[in-house]
């Protein structure tokens, strides 16, 4: 399930951290603090579009959805084509499967810093999975289909792109967002594009979940996806078993 603990905890934690900052800093963050509910009615919002990985007309909602959130930051967007992926199906034939498409926002790209700040738009929650909705189990508590996983760090990043707009920093730092909507099966698809946003860029911001205990995750372990298919040959098991061949 997708549990949550809300962005106020981590807004807080930030009250004792920035008291040396100077005051340009610190009226920053105390912005970003003032955000939290904003933040947590975004993500509400989000998790209640169903965004399976396989869901093409509910991804396409999301990547709306998430232009129209980002579209004041004032980047350019463009919605990126994917390639269909091979899968195998049940009778062990390679068959085409389409994908969504992903969506990127760039500002500034000639600016002599440049970042990338990835996340997905899909879950694994399919469009007949029977969960669906959003709720608050609790004061401290969100619980939704994606909720942690990605759209509180959807919600994360915009907020951070908004303060940055906000710095008297943001003029010499270009930045360009990615979200991909196949992670969740393994970004087959969209792996040509995010070795392409990454190239050039000084540093890369993976807006995934942090471990239990808050710590941001420096790295991940990577994954694989194999598909086996094994041919038998049926006969009767009683009658005449010696003619077949069990694909087990």
């Amino acid at each position: 399930g997708q549990r949550a603990r809300p962005l106020q905890s981590g807004a807080r934690r930030l009250q004792g951290q920035y008291r040396l900052m100077d005051a340009e800093s610190a009226a920053i963050l105390d912005w970003v603090s003032a955000q939290s509910d904003a933040m947590i009615a975004l993500t509400e919002r989000w998790s209640t579009i169903n965004s399976g990985s396989y869901n093409l007309a509910g991804l396409r909602s999301m990547r709306a959805a998430l232009a129209e959130a980002f579209a004041p930051l004032g980047g350019e967007a463009e919605v990126l084509p994917l390639a269909p992926i091979t899968q195998i199906n049940a009778r062990g034939e390679a068959v085409a499967v389409a994908m969504a498409e992903a969506l990127t926002i760039r500002k500034r790209p000639q600016a002599p810093v440049q970042v990338l700040l990835v996340g997905h738009m899909d879950t694994v929650y399919g469009i007949d999975h029977p969960f669906q909705t959003t709720k608050k189990i609790d004061a401290t508590i969100l619980n939704g289909p994606g909720v942690a996983d990605l759209n509180g760090g959807l919600a994360v990043m915009l907020t951070a792109l908004m303060a940055l707009e906000r710095s008297p920093w943001a003029s010499n730092l270009g930045w360009q967002v990615l979200l991909n909507p196949d992670e969740e099966i393994g970004s087959i698809a969209s792996d040509p594009l995010l070795k392409a946003a990454a190239a050039g860029k000084k540093l890369g911001l993976v807006y995934e979940p942090a471990l239990a205990d808050g710590t941001l995750a420096g790295a991940r372990k990577g994954s694989g996806n194999f598909a086996l298919v094994v041919r038998g040959k049926a006969a009767h098991a009683g009658r005449n078993p010696e003619d077949g061949r069990n694909a087990i």
